[in-house]
């Protein structure tokens, strides 16, 4: 009796942190919209906030909209944008926790390695050569085919033995991000103005000019992927256990692993398509969940997904305010937090597998 007292211990104490931590992100999440919707060159208050977004749906209170350009604001350029960015950051961050997982590697990255190169050179092919095969959805689909390519590239490449390398999957991703580079600029030497300025915004990362149809493209996908990710949260849970004892467990690997990859793949082209290359979300904000709850990767996708939601949120106000009448890329802002932390994150895995005295 009195051992099972002790084992059951630590995963109440991790529940309760994980409603702890979920409430928290979400408070901050809902704060961070609102002062985000509230900033910028044209000023509105909280309560105009509210009221233009219940006006919006119908329901009419004493802070009604007064002026038909306040909606237009909200509705027309910065919600989109603040919609965009939350489902950009949810994407990312969940596919850092699943690449994580599957590589058993807490380094591997969408950006890192190389797999948002990958996404973008697929979507800039599509524009520079004027294709429209699918329609609206020619350029996410360029993208999924280009991040699938780079992901299956990283995986072969870098497993050797059962296991990944972190020295091979540090040097593949260069590989790929070396070609997707060359990739881009190649198709920048070949593209008009027009499309060389779109292959430019995707490789600083913005979420400007974020439009309705575009959510409507990257919603269903980050959603399919979030979902997928849920599901098999459970499976990744033993595939950590190790692939031998996985399979004993009754975890068919190899689908696993596939699903996985086409996952991941999904959620960067759902990100890179309309938003450009947005670095280091998914590698910092799954580790930072993993050290806040634990491992266990079913509380570990829904607060990472807040997390990434909230980073991306918090990121893009201070692009759009930190310099009067400037729109930084918001790529630029995430990599002077994303840097740092992955040197610390990499001196801090090399000195615990034994690689420095």
């Amino acid at each position: 009796m009195t051992g099972e007292v002790v084992t059951s211990t630590p995963s109440k104490h991790r529940g309760l942190r994980f409603i702890l931590v979920t409430i928290g992100l979400l408070v901050a999440l809902v704060l961070t919209c609102v002062i985000s919707l509230a900033s910028g060159q044209y000023t509105l208050s909280p309560a105009q906030i509210i009221g233009i977004l219940l006006h919006g749906v119908g329901i009419d209170t004493a802070w009604n909209p007064t002026n038909v350009s306040d909606a237009g604001v909200i509705f027309n350029i910065r919600l989109p944008r603040l919609v965009l960015g939350i489902l950009v950051g949810a994407a990312l961050s969940v596919s850092g926790v699943l690449m994580q997982a599957i590589f058993g590697n807490p380094l591997a990255d969408a950006g890192v390695v190389g797999v948002s190169s990958g996404a973008a050179l697929g979507a800039a092919a599509s524009l520079t050569f004027g294709l429209t095969t699918f329609g609206m959805w020619t350029t996410p689909t360029m993208a999924f085919v280009g991040g699938l390519i780079a992901v299956f590239a990283v995986y072969f490449i870098s497993r050797s033995g059962g296991r990944t390398e972190v020295v091979t999957l540090l040097l593949t991703g260069i590989a790929i991000n070396a070609i997707g580079g060359a990739g881009m600029a190649f198709l920048t030497f070949l593209g008009t103005t027009s499309t060389r300025e779109q292959i430019i915004f995707w490789q600083l990362g913005s979420l400007n000019g974020a439009l309705w149809p575009n959510i409507a493209v990257v919603a269903p996908l980050t959603g399919l992927g979030v979902v997928i990710a849920l599901i098999v949260a459970h499976q990744l849970d033993l595939f950590a256990l190790g692939e031998r004892t996985a399979r004993h467990l009754g975890v068919n690997v190899e689908l696993l692993r596939i699903i996985v990859i086409i996952t991941v793949a999904v959620l960067v082209c759902a990100a890179v398509a309309f938003a450009g290359i947005i670095g280091f979300i998914g590698l910092v904000i799954p580790h930072l969940m993993r050290m806040l709850i634990g491992p266990a990767h079913l509380p570990l996708i829904i607060s990472s997904a807040i997390g990434g939601a909230l980073l991306i949120a918090i990121a893009d106000l201070v692009a759009r305010t930190a310099v009067p009448l400037a729109d930084m890329p918001i790529g630029m802002i995430t990599s002077l937090v994303g840097g740092p932390f992955f040197l610390w994150l990499l001196v801090r895995t090399r000195r615990r597998s034994g690689g420095w005295a």
